[in-house]
């Protein structure tokens, strides 16, 4: 593996497995925007999406499978964007060969998996993270600055939401099959633990109730809440696909005041439509507000930038940071999923030390 230094600045050579959504905007979309990293191989075997690819990274080798980049010295970072359920093969083969990688959340279908990937990618001494860019959403990063601030006093609970309103199933959507790492809890969900994970670290207790709301649909509905016992403190993640109505996306509760913010961070929408960073902050009339014991204020969003993750993935492989997800954090997501699962199926609270 060489990684390139051009005009004295080195550059990782990237392949990129998978060019669905996920591969096209929140990969690619964003690594179009960072000197740092040059996309040399996109995977896909879909002729629409060929197409696309080589009109989006026209200098960019456009092939069929995986081997054609395992197989290529000059790439230094394989980034895993296909469907859930081939994560661990993928990654596995790229960390064979000596790859860093970089998995699309949710990591892994299994812990099992995750622990199996963290052992080699430790043994090997590559960098292996998931990406999760939503620690670098707008209103994540304000709701994290305020809380850090003291500005809320102690916390005494957090609900966040992730909502949608979706009354049909796509038919030839697979995170609604079923499928290993399907439906709203690893979709969604890992999102919202992860979050909860970066603020908080992993809870006590937990307890999860799952739904299928629609007909024919993978778990499409949950409410996972999470128990820290020392900080007295609940915390309550949300998703569901029949939300027809506008609900917090944070409401934080605190000893000297609340928190309510909504709607969702601009990015993901400037980056469908094409657009390039910087991309401009949220309205202002989508605010959040935090409100005090005799006063309210609003609180400007802070500008999410998804680039930060990748800023921070150079950092690990060039310069041997602690990536900015690390493997351990994903594989804590994916197990308190599972035991999210264990938790609905035998309808009570679960420890997690005792389950970790």
């Amino acid at each position: 593996m060489k990684i390139e230094n051009k005009e004295n600045k080195t550059v990782i050579n990237v392949g990129l497995v998978g060019y669905g959504l996920s591969g096209r905007f929140f990969q690619g979309g964003v690594l179009r925007d960072l000197k740092e990293f040059d996309i040399k191989m996109i995977v896909t075997t879909n002729p629409e999406k060929k197409v696309q690819a080589k009109l989006d990274f026209p200098r960019a080798e456009i092939v069929d499978n995986i081997d054609e980049i395992t197989k290529n010295d000059n790439i230094d970072l394989v980034i895993i964007s296909t469907p859930n359920q081939l994560h661990f093969e993928l990654a596995n083969k790229a960390l064979d060969v000596g790859k860093h990688v970089v998995i699309e959340k949710p990591f892994t279908p299994d812990s099992l998996s995750a622990k199996a990937l963290i052992e080699k990618a430790d043994k090997l001494k590559l960098v292996l993270s998931a990406y999760q860019n939503r620690r670098y959403d707008g209103d994540y990063m304000t709701l994290k600055s305020l809380i850090a601030s003291g500005s809320l006093g102690r916390l005494v609970e957090l609900e966040s939401h992730f909502d949608r309103f979706r009354p049909e199933v796509k038919k030839d959507g697979w995170r609604e099959c079923s499928l290993p790492g399907s439906g709203v809890l690893f979709d969604l969900g890992s999102h919202l633990i992860d979050q909860a994970l970066d603020l908080f670290g992993m809870p006590d207790e937990l307890y999860c109730d799952i739904a299928r709301q629609r007909q024919s649909s993978e778990v499409d509905q949950f409410e996972m809440i999470l128990y820290y016992k020392e900080k007295n403190l609940k915390v309550t993640l949300k998703a569901g696909s029949l939300v027809n109505v506008v609900l917090p996306r944070f409401m934080a509760l605190g000893t000297k005041g609340s928190y309510a913010t909504y709607g969702l961070d601009p990015q993901e929408n400037a980056l469908r439509c094409g657009e390039s960073y910087p991309i401009p902050a949220e309205d202002e009339e989508s605010y959040g507000i935090l409100y005090e014991e005799d006063n309210k204020k609003v609180i400007p969003t802070l500008t999410g930038d998804y680039r930060l993750y990748y800023k921070g993935i150079y950092e690990a492989i060039v310069n041997k940071t602690i990536p900015p997800v690390t493997a351990l954090e994903a594989y804590q997501v994916i197990r308190l999923i599972e035991l999210g699962h264990m938790s609905d199926a035998e309808k009570r609270r679960i420890s997690v030390k005792d389950n970790i």
